[in-house]
């Protein structure tokens, strides 16, 4: 990664919406990694005020011409002293659910200009996983008893401005939270991993040096298709140094889901994944080289080789 897999959003999104402002995939790409954010407790939650709640009742929303951005009107500069959610327009699709991936298409607007920070209309969907708890609580609670189709306006308070979210609920899906296939059995020399009664992964670590080049073991296969480059995937994984410290996991939280052989996660990931199965579990063992070099991130010390367990969930 140049992150770690976790997450779940676009750059901009990801920034907005996990608590303590964290990166949202991790990616094995180049912000901060979920292992950082895993290790940082997540702040109190502040509760809106009247004055919040009303701030937002005033803002308007526009729907813009076919493919462009819905706009947004309110009076500059906005603020809000916490996160402060409201519902636009109801959904007329299946109820949502915790634990589902939802497809959203949002738009982010500076509250102290109103200039755009970030769209996904006419591009492809973000996606975020309902309920996960590192997630801001005001996303959650707004969307907890909505339907597809819902749109959603969120306001997110920050050291320096306040962003405003439009966000549309395009579709939401239950996916597997494991594997599901025919186990595999490793050769030798590998680090050895059991599952628990959920399927969360451990790891036993083994004597010896790393292996110099990346390793690639599939310990269950689906019988889903394989992954190409650009599909976006849901995953869960943990992962560990080479001596068994762990230093992140989806399995906290929420799945992470990322674009494959997009950079957004280190190579080893992109690499390692490519033309796996859907429901396989891949045990990667990653030199620094695909990894994270000679750079320290987080918990992981520079020069690491890494080890994951990666349960592939779903495509699109």
């Amino acid at each position: 990664m140049r992150r770690l897999p976790r997450a779940t959003v676009a750059a901009t999104a990801a920034a907005l919406l996990l608590l303590a402002g964290c990166s949202g995939g991790t990616d094995p790409g180049d912000e901060a990694t979920p292992s950082e954010t895993s290790a940082t407790d997540a702040p109190a939650e502040v509760e809106p005020s009247a004055e919040d709640v009303a701030a937002l009742e005033a803002v308007t929303v526009t729907e813009g011409a076919e493919g462009a951005d819905p706009t947004l009107e309110f009076e500059q500069p906005f603020t809000v002293s916490a996160a402060v959610a409201r519902v636009i327009t109801e959904g007329e699709g299946a109820a949502l659910e915790d634990g589902q991936v939802l497809s959203m298409h949002y738009v982010v607007v500076s509250g102290a200009d109103g200039t755009t920070q970030g769209s996904t209309y006419g591009a492809e969907p973000d996606r975020i996983t309902l309920g996960d708890e590192k997630l801001i609580p005001a996303l959650n609670d707004v969307l907890g008893d909505q339907s597809v189709g819902a749109r959603v306006l969120l306001a997110i308070p920050g050291a320096e401005n306040t962003a405003l979210m439009l966000i549309d609920v395009a579709d939401a899906r239950s996916i597997p939270t494991r594997a599901e296939g025919e186990p595999v059995v490793p050769p030798a020399g590998l680090p050895v991993v059991a599952l628990d009664n959920e399927g969360v992964p451990s790891v036993k670590p083994v004597d010896g040096e790393a292996p110099t080049e990346l390793v690639v073991q599939p310990l269950i296969k689906g019988d889903g298709p394989p992954l190409e480059a650009g599909q976006t995937v849901t995953f869960n994984y943990s992962g560990w140094l080479w001596d068994g410290t762990p230093f992140d996991s989806s399995w906290e939280g929420a799945p992470f889901t990322t674009t494959l052989g997009t950079q957004q996660v280190i190579q080893g990931w992109d690499q390692g994944l490519a033309g796996q199965t859907v429901g396989s579990q891949v045990l990667l063992i990653v030199p620094p080289a695909l990894g994270y070099g000679d750079q320290e991130r987080g918990p992981i010390p520079a020069n690491s080789t890494l080890v994951f367990v990666v349960d592939i969930l779903a495509v699109g």
